[in-house]
């Protein structure tokens, strides 16, 4: 298997003249995530398959060996658990999701390092919650673990914490948690392998549908149905697309391909779909703010402040205000939430819920000398 390394170089360095901005980003991408669904991984009959782990791991150290630093996401931890625990299918409760977990967790962890060991590669498994997104402090720790093991050239596999994460405190799928990881350690591109070839507008399993190549922008998702996850997974193309935006926010070019195409997804990025990053990448505050800090509350606007927030950038004024929910500080993170109820933008208030409900509704000129500052400013706002 060695013997494949040096021609997975030769594609990495070679001619990338005909491939567009986005493939040759990730061809070239000097720190990559790749995030490895379940079902490339697992089946409910047999639970780990080792020869095809053993080919993803054959393709992330060609591309390690072509010069690139790599973290591996991998499903998997619960799909492992089903067959040692004599299950039939994949466990809906949480009890048993969990039990299957820290029987999957321990297998996977060991199947990874037996496979890299063929290349005299260390695996260093990083088990994360949601939290640890969500704050800073955690957020820091998760970083610095994963750079240095990258910069001691050991593998880290990271997972979510399933034995511990409830369905209120979870990512939902791992494509998210790929996409996080990648604004963590900074990765130039992340690439999400499953069971589906690439991204098309509706689901090819139920009838006629058109291939997507590229994604340069939204206008190329218009018409696009996404489905939910399989048997073994909990992502699905819905998922897929979410973490390819997210990763987007971060700069970040994203291709979404086969497992079974793992080695010319990474070594020069031919295959599957891949998405553009957007122009202009989030500011690590502002990305922080939509995607990984935790809500501590929600605070209600009218029509126009809906308009102002959303639509003008403008900063959140008390007069805007028609509901507080929840108990907060000064200095966290809260929902901003249209009349209909729907989201439109999360930022750092800077005042308690306890001085909002006193100000909510009133302009500025009625408030008292102290509480005349925007509850939101406009720097520490992010649509959604």
């Amino acid at each position: 298997m060695n013997s494949s390394i040096p021609q997975a170089q030769a594609v990495v360095t070679g001619e990338l003249n005909g491939l567009s901005d986005a493939r040759r980003a990730i061809a070239t991408a000097r720190s990559v995530v790749v995030k490895i669904g379940s079902s490339a991984l697992t089946s409910l009959e047999g639970g780990l398959c080792t020869d095809r782990l053993d080919a993803l791991a054959d393709a992330v150290e060609a591309r390690m060996r072509a010069g690139s630093d790599l973290v591996v996401v991998s499903s998997g931890a619960i799909g492992a658990g089903i067959a040692p625990l004599g299950l039939s299918k994949r466990p809906k409760d949480l009890a048993t999701k969990q039990a299957a977990a820290s029987v999957g967790q321990l297998a996977l962890a060991h199947a990874w390092g037996t496979s890299f060991a063929r290349y005299g590669r260390v695996v260093g498994q990083v088990l994360l919650s949601a939290g640890d997104f969500g704050r800073r402090e955690h957020h820091r720790n998760a970083q610095r673990t994963l750079d240095r093991l990258r910069s001691l050239h050991a593998i880290a596999v990271v997972n979510e914490n399933d034995t511990v994460a409830t369905e209120e405190i979870r990512f939902g799928d791992n494509d998210r948690l790929a996409a996080l990881v990648a604004h963590l350690v900074g990765a130039d591109a992340l690439i999400l392998l499953s069971d589906v070839d690439g991204l098309y507008d509706g689901d090819p399993r139920k009838g006629p549908a058109n291939f997507i190549p590229e994604v340069r922008s939204s206008a190329d998702l218009d018409g696009v149905i996404a489905g939910s996850g399989g048997a073994l997974g909990t992502g699905g193309m819905a998922s897929k697309l979410s973490a390819a935006r997210l990763a987007a926010d971060a700069g970040v070019p994203v291709l979404l391909a086969a497992a079974s195409d793992a080695a010319a997804a990474l070594s020069g990025a031919t295959v599957g779909t891949a998405f553009a990053a957007r122009p202009v990448r989030l500011s690590a505050r502002k990305f922080w703010v939509r995607h990984a800090a935790d809500s501590h509350g929600a605070i209600v606007l009218d029509e126009g402040a809906v308009q102002a927030v959303a639509q003008c950038r403008r900063s959140l004024l008390a007069a805007g205000i028609t509901e507080i929910r929840g108990h907060f500080y000064g200095g966290d993170v809260v929902d901003l939430i249209a009349p209909d109820n729907t989201l439109v933008a999360r930022g750092v208030v800077e005042y308690d819920s306890t001085e909002l409900e006193t100000m909510k509704g009133r302009s500025t000129t009625e408030l008292p000398e102290g509480m005349q500052r925007p509850v939101i400013h406009a720097d520490d706002l992010v649509k959604v």
